[in-house]
This record gives structure tokens, sequence and C-alpha cells, in this order.
């Protein structure tokens, strides 16, 4: 790729436009050679391209939306905003997946929305401060972006979205801030939910699914990120309900980290391990329970697995109660963010 290209495709994700090329002074049939299903270049939207081997090596559940996301907003002329899911997927949001494909902006307007080849055309109202530069495209910020998340699909999007935004440093007030001018806007309902019922305590999409799971079995309040001293160190538990704790076990826990999970050592070991800290815990008074994807995916499931906590939970309570030990005092988490 001759310089030029590649100083563009350095600033614009990898993608470069087909004015670009034709600027560096390549051809129409150099760009036909490059673009045939077998050349070196991937056409991503009509006039942008990527190199084959890096629309290879993105994922098709964040990695391709996002160029995608991009690709729509170089060959915009309008003025816009990236917003909604794919104004998450440039903050780096986890986010529940949507059903639909379609690429979001936003323009200043009365209200309304289009869609047209794959891109839906918000009309929506926002101010200059919400919105934010990421890599040279403008973008909605995070707390504007998980209520919009909520409005356009649904309560349980919105949810994930709002924990994952607060989980980021998003104050629930600066949520409520940015949902407060929609009072009569569509489907609000839902994205107001989304914000008053999130918890900047769930650390994944599963954490945020389980706690909602776990909200509908009407057991009681749900803690996040509960602290157990036991057995020498401090444990932190993803949610309780009384004296019950459940642990959300996503498949990245026990995945090394050179096959994109989180483990440091071999699955077995990991296993071992999380065996040794349940048996500490529960050795202090508490009871516990396993979620997986599994378990809270299809109504099925969740059926079989609510029937599952509640006499878990019930010989929990018959144990040990419900109330706290004495003298329980909770142990602040410290997270250390990028700065």
């Amino acid at each position: 790729m001759r310089s030029q290209l590649a100083f563009h495709a350095t600033n614009q994700f990898g993608l470069i436009t087909r004015e670009q090329v034709l600027a560096a002074g390549l051809s129409e049939g150099e760009i036909r050679r490059l673009t045939r299903p077998d050349g070196a270049w991937v056409v991503v939207r009509r006039g942008v391209y990527v190199r084959r081997e890096v629309w290879e090596a993105a994922s098709n559940r964040s990695g391709r939306p996002l160029l995608r996301t991009v690709a729509v907003h170089l060959k915009i002329g309008h003025s816009h905003v990236v917003s909604h899911t794919s104004a998450g997927l440039l903050h780096g949001l986890p986010m529940l997946r949507p059903k639909d494909t379609n690429v979001h902006i936003t323009r200043r307007g009365v209200g309304g929305s289009r869609t047209r080849h794959g891109v839906k055309h918000h009309l929506a109202e926002h101010a200059a401060h919400q919105v934010v530069d990421i890599g040279g495209v403008p973008t909605l910020d995070l707390a504007r972006t998980a209520v919009d998340i909520g409005r356009e699909h649904g309560y349980l999007h919105g949810l994930v979205a709002c924990d994952a935004a607060r989980q980021s440093g998003v104050s629930l007030h600066e949520l409520r801030t940015a949902v407060a001018p929609m009072a009569n806007w569509p489907y609000v309902i839902a994205a107001r939910a989304g914000v008053e019922d999130s918890d900047g305590g769930a650390e994944s999409v599963g954490e945020t699914l389980a706690r909602d799971f776990l909200s509908g079995l009407g057991l009681g309040p749900v803690t996040t990120q509960f602290s157990v001293a036991a057995g020498g160190s401090v444990h932190f538990v993803d949610l309780r309900v009384g004296r019950h704790l459940v642990e959300f076990d996503g498949r990245v826990k026990y995945q090394r980290r050179d096959q994109g999970g989180v483990a440091d050592r071999p699955p077995q070991d990991v296993v071992w391990a999380e065996k040794r800290r349940q048996d500490d815990i529960c050795a202090e008074g508490y009871g516990m329970s396993r979620l997986v994807w599994d378990d809270i995916w299809t109504e099925s499931a969740r059926r079989d697995s609510g029937a599952r906590i509640i006499a878990e939970f019930a010989r929990t309570t018959q144990r040990h109660g419900t109330d706290l030990p004495a003298g329980y005092q909770p142990i602040p988490r410290i997270r250390h963010r990028a700065s």
C-alpha cells in the first residue's frame, strides 16, 4: 500500500476510500484488480476498502460491524454523529447483540427515523457536549449511547448498556441527565427503567443478565460484588441474595489469554482454584449457586435454572437465615482503570 494510503488507513481504522485511492494515483483498473473476490482488498461498503488480512482478522461480533460503521461515516456527506449500538462499538461498550445489523447515525431534527441501505438515520436533538471524537469519528457519549440503546432495542439491551457504562465510570446522575430531555420520546419508558435499574457492579454482560434473572425470581434485593473475607483473602462474589451467593461463570474465565480468555493457567487449575475459593467462602456461613450462559439464555433454561436456584436458596436460608453475619463490614473494591 502506498505511503499516502497507509497514512489514511492508519487514521481511519484501517479503511481507505475510493477518492483517496484515486488521489494517490491508482487507476480504476487497479482498484478492480485489488477488490476482486481473491484480491488484496475487501469492499466494506461501496467506495470504502480495507486490506483483506485486516478484514479476516476482525470478529463477526464487533470487529466487522465496527469497520462497517466507520465506512458509513466516511461516505455520508451531511452532518451526523454515530449513535446507538454503532456508537457502542466505537466506545468498546459491552452490549447484547441486536437483531438488526444496521449502522446507526443521528442528525439534529424534530424526530423520526428512516432506514436505507443498511443505515438507520435518527432525527433527534443532542447537545454539543454529548459529542465526543473517537479516532476522528463524531460519536455520542457513553451516557447518551446507553440510553439510546435502551430506547431502540428494549429494556434488557438498555440495562446491559447502562451497567457497562457505569462500569466504565459513567455515573447514575449522568445517565439520568441523558434520559431527562426524552420525556415524550418513543420507547423512553424502557430506557428510563434501564437507567434506574442499572448497577455499576456488573462486570460483564453475563453478570447483568444473571442479576436480572435473579431479580425476576423474587427472592429479595440483589447485591453485586459482595465481599467476603475467607481463607486469608478477600473475595468478591458476583451476586448476593440474603445469605446466598451466586457466581456467573463465563467461558473466558477458563480460557487462556492467548485464546481470548483471562486465565493465566490451564483450565483444570482454574476449576480447582474456583472450588477451593467456593469452599472457603461457604465455610463463612453462606450458600452458593453457579450460573452459566446456558442457564439463562432461553425461557426453558431459565425455568429449570430458576427452580434450581430457588431450591438452593431455600436450603441456604434454612441453614443460615437471610441476615448477614453479626458485625459484617463490607470491603470496598478498588478498581484500577487505565487513564
